[in-house]
């Protein structure tokens, strides 16, 4: 047997089985063709062995990289995490590795990112930059393997999965207006997002159509989607004459800094001031007073973006359709 420093070859482990080295190279590839008892057989010599499949080699010779990117506008944002672990849970059960890209929501960096999938270092890629990003992507919509996740384009010709932000957003509204709110405010983020700008659209409309006025100084835009941010712009609110009774934000972490600002200006919530938000990240039940949001399943979009990414690998010529996921609203104490 050799020694614990040394490689253990294909060969020794073909002889150590009786079999050959062709149908040991089948049972570590995963390849049909092999006896039941011949596979027990050569995976029972494995272990016995130790013997590890030289990934690298195998890559150089299949061209197939089992590497997958997902790229990540802001990592630090909790709301990627969820998405990330059910992108990792799919990727693993079909034998990829995940590679996690922050992009920073910049063209250039996801640009070369995707200079991995251009030189098969990496076999596809799941995209949640902004889908004003995406853009510089779409001549080569149909040329390299990636998907759309959270932020899509249906005018370009990749799969996707998301929400509805548009109906999302004016359902929390609805929400608020049934709570008997007639003056809401909105802390908006970066319109470079296609949900920033849908979930605008959603406050809007839900807005007009209760005929309840819409005071430009009741929206406050935000560059970060941070605590302080959401705190700031809440203050900001709060300190016009005619300040809101009730706030929407587009993202938990907006709303849990207004819930932050509330505390400073001693508003009590939701009695003064409700407040809800958007996501449903796991800190959302644990602030106080708990947030009300609108729930996304954010496991189930990195699912569903990992297994429409394979799709696509399996067949480059399929016609994978995008996926539009429930949401739904979660009322907690804060409205």
């Amino acid at each position: 047997m050799p020694s614990k420093n040394t490689p253990v070859s294909i060969a020794a482990v073909a002889m150590h089985a009786g079999v050959s080295v062709a149908t040991v190279s089948r049972v570590m590839n995963g390849l049909d063709g092999v006896r039941p008892v011949t596979r027990d057989k050569v995976l029972a010599s494995v272990t016995a062995l130790g013997y590890r499949m030289n990934h690298l080699a195998r890559n150089l010779r299949t061209a197939a990289s089992r590497l997958l990117l997902t790229m990540v506008p802001d990592v630090g944002n909790p709301f990627y995490s969820e998405i990330v672990r059910g992108i990792d849970s799919v990727a693993r059960e079909h034998g990829y590795f995940v590679m996690l890209c922050d992009t920073g929501a910049d063209e250039g960096r996801e640009s070369a990112y995707f200079d991995l999938l251009r030189t098969h270092r990496a076999d596809g890629a799941i995209c949640l930059d902004p889908d004003t990003v995406q853009h510089a992507l779409a001549n080569e919509s149909n040329v390299l393997p990636w998907v759309a996740c959270c932020e899509f384009d249906p005018a370009i010709a990749v799969p996707y999965v998301g929400v509805d932000n548009y109906r999302a957003a004016g359902d929390a509204v609805r929400h608020l207006i049934e709570r008997g709110h007639t003056r809401i405010g909105l802390i908006n983020s970066d319109q470079r997002y296609r949900y920033a700008r849908e979930r605008q659209r959603g406050y809007l409309d839900a807005m007009r159509a209760a005929g309840l006025p819409i005071h430009p100084e009741w929206r406050q835009l935000v560059e970060s989607l941070d605590y302080d941010a959401g705190k700031h712009a809440a203050l900001q609110m709060m300190a016009q004459p005619e300040a809101p009774s009730a706030i929407f934000a587009v993202s938990d972490t907006l709303a849990i800094g207004a819930l932050s600002a509330m505390r400073q200006l001693n508003k009590r919530v939701p009695e003064e001031v409700a407040v809800i938000g958007f996501d449903d990240i796991a800190i959302a039940a644990q602030t106080w007073p708990p947030l009300s949001t609108i729930a996304q399943p954010m496991r189930l979009l990195g699912e569903t973006a990992a297994k429409l990414l394979l799709l696509r690998l399996a067949d480059p010529e399929a016609k994978v359709q995008g996926v539009l996921l429930d949401h739904h609203l979660i009322q907690r104490e804060s409205s």
